[in-house]
Order: C-alpha cells, then structure tokens, then sequence
C-alpha cells in the first residue's frame, strides 16, 4: 500500500520551503557524500535494482543506460545532460519538480554525474519555463554557495558543475539528439543513430540523456534502497510515478502514486472522479498526446503501467499524463488539434514527416467537418502507416499514433458526421 512516507517528492505542490534549507529539513542532501563514497559501481547496481524506467516516455532502464557509458575515458570529458524540455501536449510534471522541488533534481545530478565519470551536467530547459527556470537557478545558486557543487562538490572528492541552458520552445527539442544539436547551438534536428549518445553526443564526447524524474529520483532510491524502490508496482514496471491528470475530471491534478495503480483508483482517490461519473467517460489518452486514445471502457479497469497498456490496450504510459475525455467531447477535432500541434512541430528534416504530418492534418481538418468521402479514412490510416517508423526520430511516430487510435476506436463517430453532412443535417461539432 503506497503511503505518505513513501514519496520521494515532498514538496510538488510547493506547500513548503523550497530553499535549500527546506530541502535538507525533508531530508534531501543527506549523507550525498557517503553515497557518492560507496563508487560507481555501487551506484549503478543499485539502480538496477530497483528496475527505474526512464520517465520521459521511452521507459529505457535507467540503471542499464548509464552501464552504457565508458568506464574510463579516453580523453574526451563525459556530460550528463537533463532533458527538462517539457513539450509533450498534456504534460506537466517536471514543471512542478523544477519550481518547487528543484533540490531532488540538483542532488541528482550530482550523483548520477559521479556515476557516469561526468564532471560536468547541462540541464536542457523548456522556452516557455521562465519561472522555473528562475526558480531552478536560484536552488543551483544556493548550492554553489554551501559547497554542494564545485569543487569537492558536497565533501565528496568530486568536482562538478551545472549548467543551465534555456530553449526557445521547439517541441523537437525534447527528442534526446535534437536537444544535443541544441545546446551546441545549432538547429534542434534528431542526429541519425549510431552513433549512440553514449559514444559521441554533446560536442562528440560521451553522454547520458535523462529525463528530470528520472535523475530527480536518484538520491531517494540510494538512500533507501533499490529493492525498496522495486517494491511498488508490477514487475518491470517499478517504483513510484508522478501523473498529470487533465481534462474532464473534478479536481485536475499531478499526484505521485505507484506504478501499476489502476486508473480508476487513481481517478477516485486523487481527482475526485470523472465530471458527470463513470457513464460519461468517452476516451482517455494516457501517457501525453502522442500515445493512442482508449476507450472509456476499456479504460475504466486499466492498469497505469509501461506494459500493460502497451500490451493490452494498444497505447502506451509514455510521460503518464492522462487526458480525460467526456461524452460531450468532440474526439475527431480533439485529434485534429493534435495533428495540427505536430505538423507544426516537425523539423522538417524527414520527408515522411514534413509531408505527412501536413496531409494528415488536412484531411483530418476535412473530417472534422464532415467534407470527406469514406474512403478516405482508410488512405488516412495508410498514410499513418507510411509515416510511422519511417523518421529518423519518433515525432513521426507521435502523429501518426493519435489518429490511429481516433480510427481504431472510433472509426464509425467520422463515418456517421460524413453521412450526416451529405445528408444535409446539421452535425454537432465543437465550437471554434
């Protein structure tokens, strides 16, 4: 049963101190230099342990990927580099990490840094963040002060720095190789792979790529345990989740819960139920806006996991933020609005996905209207396929993924509003 005593983030909703002082009175920076004194080795195997999925959205062992990088360096310098580029439509929990939290994340850094031979940490950060950023900033500044980074960073022989970088607000910047271009000013376009990030990333030097939960857990799972962390949740999905919830229920919110919750507990017990109950639940989308929607039904049971709605339910947990639909939504304009969002977003770069995503766009804009022939949906599902897998990274995948789901489950809601506009009646469609 998960508890009180069991999150790791103690301060999400930013009830309390936010200083460093509030953090060190929750706990945070306790006995970092004894961790960081156990070495590397012990580091990673710990985090293998406790089975940490990567939280944005791949779901990669967390503890395996920094097993990737090199044991001793050839002379090139190794990066940790914090993906804080937050852009996935529905997603919003790193924010509240990064504005009342920040301490878990600096922390992190340190250590997980150590363990990959990194002297250095670039925190990768969302245009549109400027608070947070702020907020960010000044924890990193009061940490520099007490002695917690630079040299002999927390009186653990390691000297380490970290640098706060701030995006313009590109979408593709959340795409690990494009956030690498990125920083190195250059435009935010995905790199083909290999080589891995691990080999040749930020200015061709070694690197790790980690999502702000991710690194933000660390030092909790140390100090507590590996298998403490495993014991939440099924296996190979462990540990403790923030979700966002959004959209038509009573009391939005971000929550951290356990893995492998059921979402109709994590409804109940944290957002109050869905706005008009149960029987009013139309779709869910629930892992951001780039995994396909389930049906209410379906969903109602759902295991809030990696492999259970992927296996199950033809979607994904992705970043587990969890858009809730009712029965008076317009779903067919609601994934019109996605593929307008991800035309808009493409770099450009793969044709599949610079003239995919806007032809999916049109024709979806067309069925939102009604103005299209039958026969066109089924071109529509082809032209996904087509785009899906063929990209060099996955926002080809993240447009194509939400229509696919839209035909799947409700292929006949665009027949009947075709039928509907030939037939002259007037078809309920969304406000503007």
């Amino acid at each position: 049963m998960f508890q009180d005593k069991d999150r790791i983030f103690t301060n999400i909703y930013g009830m309390h101190d936010r200083t460093l002082k509030g953090a060190q009175a929750r706990g945070h920076w306790d006995g970092t230099a004894a961790i960081i004194k156990k070495g590397r080795d012990w580091i990673i195997d710990e985090m293998k342990a406790s089975g940490l999925r990567g939280r944005g959205g791949a779901g990669f062992p967390t503890g395996l990927k920094w097993s990737f990088m090199p044991k001793e360096s050839d002379g090139r310098p190794s990066y940790l580099v914090v993906n804080a580029d937050e852009s996935e439509p529905g997603t919003c929990k790193d924010r509240e990490i990064l504005r009342h939290d920040p301490h878990t994340l600096i922390e992190g850094c340190l250590i997980a840094s150590f363990a990959m031979n990194a002297n250095a940490c670039y925190i990768y950060i969302r245009g549109e963040y400027i608070r947070e950023k702020e907020a960010l900033q000044a924890a990193i500044d009061e940490a520099y002060e007490a002695g917690l980074l630079g040299k002999n960073a927390a009186k653990s022989g390691w000297d380490f720095d970290i640098y706060l970088t701030h995006g313009a607000g590109a979408y593709i910047c959340g795409e690990e190789t494009a956030l690498l271009e990125s920083l190195e000013g250059k435009k935010g376009m995905p790199r083909m792979k290999p080589p891995f990030p691990a080999g040749a990333g930020l200015y061709g030097c070694p690197t790790t790529v980690n999502n702000v939960e991710s690194i933000a857990v660390v030092p909790t799972i140390l100090r507590r345990g590996g298998v403490w962390f495993a014991g939440f949740g099924r296996p190979n999905n462990a540990g403790t989740k923030l979700f966002a919830i959004s959209g038509h229920v009573n009391n939005p919110c971000v929550v951290e819960e356990a893995m492998s919750i059921s979402f109709e507990e994590l409804i109940e017990k944290h957002c109050g139920g869905i706005r008009g109950g149960w029987d009013n639940l139309k779709a869910v989308i629930p892992g951001g806006s780039s995994v396909p929607m389930v049906p209410g039904k379906a969903m109602r049971n759902a295991t809030m996991d990696f492999d259970y709605l992927r296996n199950d339910l033809q979607s994904g947990l992705g970043t587990a933020a969890v858009i809730v639909m009712d029965q008076k939504t317009d779903i067919i304009k609601a994934i019109w609005r996605l593929s307008k969002f991800y035309k808009h977003e493409s770099c450009g770069q793969c044709t599949p996905c610079r003239e995919g995503t806007g032809w999916m766009m049109r024709v979806m804009d067309r069925l939102v209207k009604g103005d299209a022939e039958p026969e066109e949906i089924d071109m529509l599902l082809d032209v996904t396929k087509q785009v899906e897998g063929h990209t060099i990274c996955a926002l080809g995948d993240a447009a194509a993924w939400p229509i696919q789901g839209l035909i799947r489950h409700f292929r006949g809601e665009i027949e009947e509003r075709i039928a509907h506009k030939r037939s002259g009646t007037p078809t309920p469609v969304a406000a503007e």
